[in-house]
Formats: C-alpha cells, sequence, structure tokens
C-alpha cells in the first residue's frame, strides 16, 4: 500500500521504519512532560536542602561566636607572654653576669683563655635566624668600654605592654 506523504509516494513499509528511527531517536510529548517535572520535583528537593544547610551554617557560625576567648581571658595570655619575655631576658642577663664572673676568676688565677674558651662555649646563645652565637659578653667587655660597667647586649628585646 502506496500513500501520499509530503508529496512523495512511499511505501508503507519504509514509512513504518522511518516513523520507527523517529520515535527511537526523539522522546514523545508525554516522555518530555514528565521529564520536566522530574526535574521540578528535583529542583524543589535541591531547594529545601539548601535551605536546611543554611540553617546548619547559621547555627554552626553562631557555635564559633560563642567560642571566641573573652577579653579578661585574652589579657591574661598577653600579661603571661609578657612576662615569660622578661624572665626569659632576666636569665639571660644572669647567665651572662655568670659568664663574667667566671672570666674574672679566670683571669685572677691565671688559668689562661682554654678554660675560659670552654666556659664560653658553654654559655652561647641562639640568634634571631636560629644560628648559634657567642654572647658577647663571654669574651669580655670591649677595649675602649669604661671600666667597672658592664656593656648592654643586643639580646634584649622589648617586650609587648599588657595595654
Amino acid at each position: 500500500m502506496v500513500r501520499l506523504w509530503k508529496r512523495a509516494l512511499v511505501p508503507a513499509r519504509l514509512q513504518r521504519a522511518v516513523r520507527g528511527w523517529f520515535d527511537s531517536r526523539y522522546i514523545s510529548r508525554a516522555d518530555h512532560r514528565q521529564d520536566i517535572k522530574d526535574a521540578l520535583w528535583e529542583v524543589q528537593t535541591l531547594g529545601r536542602e539548601v535551605t536546611a544547610l543554611r540553617a546548619e551554617v547559621d547555627r554552626l557560625r553562631a557555635q564559633v561566636a560563642k567560642a571566641e576567648p573573652d577579653q579578661a581571658r585574652v589579657r591574661r595570655w598577653d600579661d603571661a607572654h609578657r612576662l615569660a619575655g622578661e624572665t626569659a631576658a632576666a636569665m639571660e642577663h644572669v647567665l651572662q653576669n655568670e659568664v663574667l664572673l667566671w672570666q674574672a676568676v679566670d683571669r685572677r688565677s691565671g688559668d689562661g683563655p682554654s678554660v675560659n674558651a670552654s666556659r664560653a662555649s658553654a654559655f652561647s646563645t641562639f640568634s634571631a635566624d636560629g644560628s648559634s652565637a657567642s654572647s658577647p659578653l663571654v669574651s669580655g667587655p670591649p677595649a675602649d668600654a669604661p671600666a667597672g660597667r658592664t656593656p648592654s647586649t643586643s639580646l634584649e628585646r622589648p617586650c609587648r605592654s599588657a595595654g
């Protein structure tokens, strides 16, 4: 049976084959509507999940805001840090004075530089870059320093005030 199809004579068998090919290649309107409904349902579900996640983020942000330390605790930490720095500077000064004392004892007793050098290496300090450097006071005061005065060191650093 031959029909007129788009102004051309096409046998029914070929017509069925072409329609089958188009049907397999393209979706029907009903299937397309169902796909749109499914996509809309997924968008609405994702919208609800995003809303729930935003609420969770707000709850966590509020929890983090509560966890910040109060100002009194921060001041105590700053004071402890300042006191630790001052203690370290004082201990460094004490150790430098002890080195000077032993150097004076060595000069009086005439032991020579070998004992002095071993004590100097025992009291070496670390510089800011982490390398080992001897204390400026280990070798004694500079030749142009006034007698009876202890030169100041560059190891003492000003501490941050508690404010």
